[in-house]
């Protein structure tokens, strides 16, 4: 892919970026937030739709309690402060795909507000704040394809339309790409930890806009700010905040202004572009929704909500450390998902060994999955299969070598390693001190230049003769029981 975005410049010497984050995240409830219309993805276009989603004079919202216990559990994994009353109000403006004329979404009584993310810095750790967490409706979708003959038609699918939405709005205090790349990557992975939704970009259920301005180093006033929409990914969104800043420092050196509008990002090319003028929050005429009472998130209500709340990626990542001696890396990688996590307690529990079977999942299982493309909760092997291979290992019943080709032919067969171990007939390293002086002498007398060398003071040769015995034994020999007999014969 063609790119000439700039390298990150958060380290100018004479400006500094200022970064806010605002993150639509879809809940993962049956219904849509205001009516009984099915949320789900890919229906045919206008057939998840109903005369309140529609926006038809005279039909009324009803609250789907579904999705306010889904935004208070998030809210509150992000350690925001639960308000008791919020209210619902109408952002006014006009779209093609929004059939009322207005969004119902809060505004300055949103459900929760003053969080914060922990992300890792130079200096070990950084909070970003979040201003608030409110619960909203999505828009529709506008169609701007599949017009040979015209390109001035629009197809308008208001499927999305009523599907209930939290947007999460960070304080300004990224300072860099790298730190909105970071953000984006703790916030998904909270969210993913409670439940509350998917976070597919593909289809729409996480979407990230970013307010991007520079200010000369030292000063305390917030430049002209730009908003970059419509970034399908959070490496596409790194890439547009490095251009971006590049391009308003070029302006302001240049003896130009910002313009405060939205701008869209071409990942072909690299490059930000101007859309519209950014609107302020007056133009959007936000009112009271005459036709929502106020929320109340009462105490009792709150307590219920937190009894949901799961054991979060951090204190997880904390925990596995201490309780399996697993390093930090190991835990990354292991609570990458909660399913993830969850898999690897249960065979940690159960095997032997529980660091032998994080060294597995890093040594032999992540490599075979990167050269395959796939995730590791597609995994052929599951963590189970992982912990049955770690004990045969631990026991020396098989050895590293036999271990490897087991994982390769689950891998080509795509099949869980104790039915290949099965298949296999219960490979065993062998252990016949007989057999194996047999073919150490065998392999000594067809290597006289090597036993020459080696007797003449070469003692790296004892690894060729390790090898030449583990390969004429077909990998089947214990690689500790060879040495042993090695090291004696030649002595």
């Amino acid at each position: 892919m063609a790119t000439t975005a700039q390298p990150s410049i958060a380290a100018h010497p004479k400006f500094e970026p200022v970064i806010g984050l605002e993150v639509h995240v879809q809940l993962l409830t049956a219904s849509k937030i205001f009516c009984s219309c099915s949320t789900r993805f890919g229906a045919l276009p206008n057939t998840n739709v109903c005369p309140v989603c529609l926006g038809m004079p005279g039909a009324l919202p009803v609250l789907n309690k579904k999705a306010v216990e889904f935004a208070t559990l998030a809210a509150m994994a992000l350690n925001c402060r639960i308000n008791e009353n919020s209210i619902f109000a109408r952002k006014n403006y006009f779209y093609p795909d929004l059939p009322k004329g207005y969004q119902i979404s809060q505004y300055d009584k949103p459900l929760a507000e003053h969080g914060y993310i922990e992300i890792p810095a130079a200096s070990g750790k950084k909070k970003i704040g979040i201003t608030r967490v409110h619960l909203e409706e999505d828009a529709g979708k506008s169609l701007h394809e599949g017009f040979p003959d015209s390109d001035e038609k629009t197809a308008i699918d208001l499927n999305r339309t009523g599907v209930p939405l939290i947007e999460i709005v960070s304080e300004p205090d990224i300072a860099s790409p790298d730190e909105a790349y970071e953000y984006l990557t703790r916030l998904k992975e909270i969210i993913l930890y409670t439940g509350v939704s998917d976070c597919n970009m593909e289809e729409g259920s996480l979407r990230a806009d970013a307010n991007v301005s520079v200010r000369s180093r030292g000063q305390k006033e917030l430049g002209t700010k730009t908003e970059i929409k419509n970034v399908n990914s959070f490496r596409f969104i790194r890439e547009a905040l490095e251009y971006e800043i590049a391009r308003q420092i070029d302006v302001i050196e240049s003896g130009g202004k910002i313009t405060q509008e939205t701008r869209l990002y071409n990942a072909n090319e690299g490059k930000t572009y101007g859309m519209r003028s950014k609107e302020q929050a007056h133009d959007y005429r936000y009112f009271p929704e005459p036709d929502l009472l106020p929320l109340v998130v009462d105490e009792k209500w709150k307590a219920e909500i937190a009894r949901a709340l799961p054991e979060l990626p951090e204190a997880r990542r904390a925990r596995l450390i201490k309780d399996y001696g697993i390093t930090e890396y190991d835990a990354q990688v292991l609570t990458v998902s909660k399913s993830l996590a969850d898999q690897f307690e249960e065979a940690a529990k159960a095997a032997k060994n529980p660091k032998r079977v994080a060294n597995l999942v890093q040594g032999e299982l992540m490599g075979r999955l990167k050269a395959k493309g796939i995730a590791i909760e597609q995994s052929p092997i599951s963590m189970r299969g992982v912990a049955a291979s770690a004990d045969l290992v631990e026991s020396g019943t098989i050895s590293g070598k036999m271990l490897k080709d087991l994982y390769d032919l689950s891998f080509e067969r795509s099949k869980d390693f104790a039915v290949i171990y099965e298949e296999e007939g219960r490979p065993q390293q062998s252990t016949d001190t007989s057999a194996l002086l047999q073919i150490i002498d065998e392999i000594l007398a067809a290597n006289p230049k090597q036993l020459e060398q080696y007797r003449a003071g070469k003692k790296t040769m004892l690894g060729f003769f390790v090898g030449q015995v583990m390969k004429a034994s077909r990998g089947q020999a214990s690689p500790q029981l060879v040495n042993e007999l090695l090291t004696k014969k030649l002595g």
